[in-house]
């Protein structure tokens, strides 16, 4: 592989056996990052890690439930003990589990926030001791080395969507721990930046709602999908004309990955096809 922007960096990414995890790993690896993936199950992990090697990257797997007891560090400790390092974090994982607040159980309440907002806290924590004696050592040599958190927002986050309040409180929370710990640790060269998607075409947008479709989660059966006259309806108000890809979306996250951004911090970047 050629020497990419990202060539010798350590980067950890949630929920990255599939859809636009999956395409953010890639993009991570193609560019020289070396990634610790993460899934549920250990086939979409191996998939993506054998596309990784496919390309000269390299991987390992740290599969599991990201809000479990114990993942978090068991995650930063996969990096470190591999490689030695931790340059990227991003915190991706997660579901929708959908329903108007007064059918809304406490169960699908806080297991939506549970993984899209306490489940990056603990990861970001578990990285702490290392970021801090890294950051240390690195100033005590006069070196100015920058690592990157990137979080994944929505933006049923920035501007609310019905029937999904526990999911844009979560992703609403996510920018708040954004902007929060961007000046925490500002001192230790942290560039930390979240990115909110709007319409990304993945198998959760993709399967029509009538299909019967779900994904397992801890043992509970979510259901998947959109509409299709609801998604036509969504698509036509993005004045790019349509949802986006997994790729493009991968895209995005990059460039918070990457020197460029070093002097970027505590930002939410849209990314949505220009709909407001």
């Amino acid at each position: 592989m050629a020497e990419g922007k990202l060539a010798g960096k350590v980067a950890l990414v949630s929920g990255s056996g599939r859809g636009i995890g999956r395409e953010i790993a890639l993009k991570l690896a193609r560019d020289g990052a070396r990634v610790v993936v993460n899934d549920l199950d250990a086939a979409p992990a191996e998939e993506t890690m054998a596309a990784i090697r496919a390309v000269g990257g390299e991987a390992v797997a740290c599969n599991g439930d990201v809000t479990a007891e114990g993942f978090a560090e068991r995650f930063v400790s996969a990096a470190v003990d591999t490689w030695g390092g931790l340059d990227i974090v991003v915190n991706n994982a997660g579901y929708t589990w959908d329903n108007v607040i007064q059918k809304m159980t406490d169960e699908q309440w806080f297991a939506i926030l549970n993984v899209h907002l306490t489940a990056p806290f603990r990861i970001l924590r578990a990285a702490s001791g290392f970021i801090r004696e890294a950051a240390r050592k690195e100033a005590e040599d006069g070196r100015e080395v920058f690592r990157k958190v990137v979080n994944i927002s929505s933006t049923s986050g920035v501007y609310g969507n019905a029937g999904q309040a526990n999911y844009s409180t979560a992703k609403a929370g996510i920018m708040g721990l954004t902007r929060a710990m961007a000046k925490e640790w500002g001192r230790y060269k942290v560039n930390v930046n979240a990115v909110a998607f709007g319409l990304i075409m993945t198998r959760l947008t993709e399967t029509p709602a009538d299909a019967g479709g779900t994904i397992d989660v801890a043992g509970r059966q979510i259901r998947v999908g959109v509409r299709p006259e609801v998604l036509k309806n969504a698509e036509s108000l993005i004045p790019l004309g349509r949802g986006g890809t997994p790729a493009e979306a991968a895209g995005a996250v990059y460039l918070f990955c990457i020197p460029e951004s070093n002097y970027v911090s505590g930002q939410t970047l849209v990314v949505a096809g220009g709909r407001p």
